[in-house]
């Protein structure tokens, strides 16, 4: 446990959970393609664009990679929001599948509720007022139920 963690929650964002962060240093390879964080393969998929997705895919980091996505928000694909949270646990999958110790640290949890622990994003987080949506981390249980 550390920091906010309880015996019914785990918070991720930094941290001994950092692995469930999509800014987390784990390189995925998604549609055949290596990525070299799940961040990156999530902000490709908004788009058909194959020259935006290889920008993004090559941006240096995954706040370059969120910061590409956002300056070209005109561009997603019509279908974005219906399928965003689709898409996501795809990648989280991919995430688990090829990295065992990320794997591990998930099972770890237990049955845990998982939360991300951000203060900036009340969708896949909980956000500034600890009242957000928390779509990550109900991605991440979904995820953790399957291995079960």
């Amino acid at each position: 446990m550390h920091g906010s963690d309880t015996d019914k929650q785990v918070f991720f964002y930094e941290h001994e959970f950092y692995v469930f962060s999509n800014f987390s240093s784990f390189a995925i390879e998604w549609k055949g393609v290596l990525w070299p964080t799940s961040e990156h393969a999530y902000h490709s998929e908004k788009f058909d664009n194959e020259d935006l997705k290889n920008q993004i895919r090559n941006a240096r980091s995954a706040h370059e990679a969120l910061k590409l996505a956002q300056a070209n928000i005109g561009k997603y694909r019509k279908n974005w929001d219906s399928i965003k949270l689709d898409i996501m646990k795809q990648i989280l999958r991919a995430k688990v599948d090829q990295h065992p110790y990320v794997k591990k640290k998930l099972l770890e949890t237990g049955d845990k509720e998982l939360v991300e622990d951000s203060w900036r994003d009340a969708y896949w987080g909980w956000g500034p007022n600890k009242d957000g949506e928390n779509h990550l981390g109900k991605l991440w249980m979904e995820v953790r139920a399957e291995l079960k």
